[in-house]
């Protein structure tokens, strides 16, 4: 009786060790290890692949790398050992666009206009106009993970906490500059090409608002200078129970569910105008006025998640890359 006990103990022991050190024909580890990372990308483009091809789609394009997130956050793992590890996901965007309109100089163009020279027509004088945009995105989440199992079919769980923000900023410059002794609309809007409203890359526009009411000018008409756009916020600390198959040595397929707090604000936007105005006794002068939006509100939940500006849609199944 004691030797068979000694028999199935070190049966199930080898049986143990054999499972831990789960491995392919090539003698590959199925399982990440210790020292290992791990990237995580959207695995709808694959499968859907995938399902055309066995289905003989006549339309079937290749699949595409994409991101996991919404926010376009890289998602990776690093393994301090086989049942833990430490998770992240990471988005740093800077970017900037600007444009450049050529308008009349009004300057020059009074004084022509009062000239008695004669000859070939002098070619009309011309300023520049400018409109520049800046653009920056940060993305950050951390987290702990611990698995269980010990075939292909691995569980996890653990917790994370993450935050994202947007910050833009718009800057006009004009080439005619203000001047206290002629009439405000003379001085601010010089003709139309004077207002921006091309959409930019990032699908703003920006627009000098033509000749809005400027508060502090006695009405006098007003342009935009400076426009810094209200601070986006997302702030998110959840719990996550997720799993996932090895379909390969090191590649699986898996999902994960969470449940926890979550945050969201959108700062006011501050627009600084300038504009030519009376003090009602015949005399013009310059100014300027910082003028500041109501906030855009913002929102809590306490719940389960279905999708969050860091960590992304938390129903779609990823593919799991380790090396």
């Amino acid at each position: 009786m004691k030797k068979s006990l000694t028999l199935l103990a070190l049966a199930l022991g080898i049986s143990t060790s054999f499972a831990q050190e789960l491995k392919s024909k090539k003698d590959e580890m199925i399982l990440p290890e210790a020292g290992d990372w791990g990237l995580a990308i959207d695995a709808d483009p694959f499968l859907r692949y995938a399902g055309n091809f066995f289905g003989k789609t006549g339309t079937n394009n290749a699949p595409t790398f994409n991101f996991f997130t919404n926010a376009n956050t890289i998602t990776g793992r690093y393994f301090t050992d086989a049942a833990t590890c430490y998770r992240g996901s990471l988005r740093i965007g800077l970017g900037s666009a600007s444009m450049r309109n050529m308008v009349a100089d009004v300057l020059k163009m009074q004084a022509a206009a009062t000239s008695t020279a004669t000859g070939w027509p002098a070619p009309s004088a011309m300023v520049e106009n400018v409109w520049k945009q800046s653009n920056t995105t940060v993305g950050l989440a951390v987290g702990m993970e611990m698995r269980r199992g010990k075939t292909r079919l691995q569980g996890y769980y653990g917790g994370e906490v993450g935050i994202y923000m947007n910050m833009m900023k718009d800057k006009f410059t004009y080439g005619n500059s203000l001047v206290s002794t002629t009439t405000p609309s003379l001085s601010v809007d010089v003709m139309a090409a004077d207002e921006f409203t091309v959409a930019n890359a990032y699908g703003n526009v920006g627009n000098n608002l033509g000749n809005p009411a400027m508060p502090g000018l006695s009405g006098a008409g007003a342009r935009v200078t400076e426009r810094k756009y209200g601070t986006a916020f997302s702030f998110g600390l959840r719990g996550f129970i997720g799993a996932e198959y090895f379909i390969l040595a090191k590649m699986s397929i898996g999902g994960e569910f969470g449940w926890g707090l979550g945050l969201t604000s959108q700062g006011a936007t501050k627009t600084t105008y300038e504009g030519v105005g009376s003090n009602g006794a015949g005399t013009n002068s310059t100014g300027s006025a910082e003028i500041e939006s109501s906030k855009g509100g913002g929102q809590w939940w306490l719940d389960t998640d279905g999708v969050n500006s860091v960590w992304g849609p938390t129903g779609t199944l990823r593919l799991n890359l380790y090396f």
